[in-house]
């Protein structure tokens, strides 16, 4: 007959593995178990260099009153992507925005003390399986765009969403611990941010849309035409039309966290394009954006530890 004090012994032993078990998971699905850094990891010369030969500071991020009127040549390129809208006076149009949305400068406290973190979730299959969702949930702002849900995904992809960025063709009701980062790709997307809080006409861009959404208009940001352009010029080098919106959340977590953590960006492990909560195949390589130079460039971000990206199990 087995003694009480070896039942015991036995029952710390097997508690023990467990535990160890668990934290060499933890660790291993972070990826650091040699050169873990929580935050502000230091790059290397060759690093340094490649980043600050794209990245720039000093470029606007969001819109506000007195930034939103646009130089000729943003404005030319801008209203090219998706065809211009018929509107009397852009700087009219600015000025009726942000009498009704926030009107700031937004996330202007960087500083060699702030430690914040980035959760950038994409919207790729490769997520299934993964149990990312408490590590997502842990970061400090967690960007998630278009329709990505979470509802139903928790274990994978997080519960939590601190920033949507969204257009009106990818709209989706958000709760009011939610920032709707606007992405507009025209002067008709500005129009109809407006129009979705107030007179709700907009249903029609080049497709139907959302003519209401449910959303807190105190928590609504819009990203700067000319930052969308930085990320073409500097980022992408041209390269298609303009950036994907999955792109262009990675540099916006760039700029306004210390820690970027990339999930749910590329294919599944058996090279499969699809969404996390749809099994319709993806041609990522078609369409205005350089899929295969943006995920090269993603790819970089991460290989040079400028971002930590996790793809999934």
């Amino acid at each position: 007959m087995i003694s009480k004090s070896k039942i015991i012994l036995q029952i710390i032993v097997i508690a023990s593995v467990a535990l160890s078990i668990f934290l060499y998971y933890q660790l291993s699905i972070r990826g650091f178990l040699d050169d873990w850094c929580s935050c502000k990891c230091e790059m290397d010369s060759e690093a340094n260099l490649w980043q600050s030969e794209r990245y720039n500071r000093s470029t606007h991020v969001f819109m506000n009153s007195k930034n939103g009127v646009l130089d000729f040549e943003t404005f030319d390129w801008w209203t090219s992507l998706q065809g211009a809208s018929t509107v009397a006076n852009f700087t009219d149009l600015v000025e009726d925005l942000f009498s009704h949305f926030p009107d700031k400068d937004h996330y202007s406290d960087s500083s060699s003390s702030r430690c914040r973190s980035c959760a950038v979730v994409g919207n790729s299959g490769n997520l299934i399986g993964s149990h990312y969702g408490a590590l997502i949930d842990s970061n400090d702002f967690i960007i998630r765009m278009n329709q990505g849900p979470t509802a139903g995904f928790e274990r994978d992809v997080g519960s939590i969403t601190t920033h949507r960025l969204i257009y009106p063709e990818s709209a989706v009701d958000m709760d009011n611990n939610t920032h709707l980062v606007m992405v507009p790709f025209k002067i008709l997307d500005l129009q109809w941010l407006i129009s979705i809080f107030t007179t709700k006409h907009i249903d029609q861009t080049y497709m139907y849309v959302k003519p209401s959404l449910k959303a807190d208009k105190n928590k609504v940001l819009i990203l700067h035409p000319a930052f969308i352009k930085y990320i073409y010029e500097s980022w992408l080098q041209r390269q298609g039309r303009y950036p994907s919106t999955g792109f262009i959340s990675v540099v916006f977590a760039l700029h306004i966290c210390d820690e970027v953590n990339v999930f749910g960006f590329g294919a599944t492990r058996d090279n499969a394009w699809h969404h996390y909560f749809d099994n319709f195949a993806i041609n990522f390589n078609g369409g205005p954006h350089p899929g295969e130079y943006e995920r090269n460039i993603i790819t970089e971000l991460h290989q040079k530890k400028i971002i930590m990206m996790y793809k999934g199990w």
